[in-house]
C-alpha cells in the first residue's frame, strides 16, 4: 500500500503519460441506515462519528412504509462526507475489515464502487464498547480525474467527455495497485 503522498502525486494507469489522466479518490461515504428515529440512531451517529472524527448528517424517510413502521420525513440514516487524506486513509482501513477482496460486481460503469461492512468492529483499531453495541455500514467511493470540477462548478459548466471518465477496468486496476486488494469475481 502506498503512502498518501505518494498517492497524491498520482496513480497513471500503465501506458498513460499525461498528468490529467491520474486517478483520485474524490470522496468516501458512509451510512449507517437503522430505520428508525430513536435511540438506536443516536447510536449510529456516535458510531461515525468516532470512525472518522467529523460530524455526521442524518437523511430523513422519503417515503412513508407502514409495514416497517417508517413515516416520511423522519430521520432513519446517518451520513458522513470523506474528502482528501481523511478518505484514503478510513479507506484503507475498510478494506482491510473487509479482507481487501471485493466482487467486480460491486464496480458501476463510472468508475465508483461500493461495499459494505457488517460489524464496524471488524474495522482496526476499534474495541467493541457495550453501550453502542454493534452496526453494519456501506461505504461508497467516488473516483475521479483532475479536470471533474468542470461538471460541478457554477460558471461555465461543462460535461466530462467519455474518454476522461474512470472506466470501469481502469477503476479496478487502481483498486489493485494502489490497495493490494484481490478482485473476485
Amino acid at each position: 500500500m502506498k503512502t498518501y503522498e505518494q498517492y497524491v502525486k498520482g496513480y497513471l494507469p500503465e501506458g498513460e503519460t499525461n498528468p490529467m489522466r491520474k486517478i483520485l479518490i474524490d470522496k468516501v461515504t458512509l451510512n449507517i441506515c437503522v430505520g428508525a428515529s430513536a435511540e438506536k440512531l443516536e447510536k449510529a451517529y456516535r458510531v461515525l462519528q468516532m470512525l472518522t472524527g467529523q460530524k455526521p448528517c442524518y437523511r430523513r424517510a422519503k417515503k412513508t412504509i407502514k409495514n416497517f413502521g417508517i413515516k416520511r420525513g423522519e430521520n432513519i440514516a446517518v451520513i458522513v462526507t470523506l474528502r482528501g487524506r481523511k478518505a484514503y486513509e478510513f479507506l484503507d482501513k475498510a478494506l482491510e475489515a473487509v479482507g481487501r477482496k471485493l466482487k467486480a460486481s460491486i464496480f458501476d460503469d463510472y468508475g465508483n464502487f461500493s461495499f459494505g461492512i457488517k460489524e464496524h468492529i471488524d474495522i482496526p483499531g476499534v474495541k467493541y464498547d457495550p453501550e453502542i453495541g454493534i452496526f453494519g455500514m456501506d461505504v461508497c467511493v467516488t473516483l475521479m480525474r483532475p479536470g471533474a470540477r468542470v461538471a460541478r462548478r457554477r460558471r461555465r459548466r461543462s460535461k466530462i467527455p467519455r474518454h476522461h471518465r474512470v472506466s470501469r477496468e481502469e477503476a479496478m486496476e487502481f483498486v489493485q495497485k494502489v490497495f493490494n486488494v484481490k478482485i473476485v469475481e
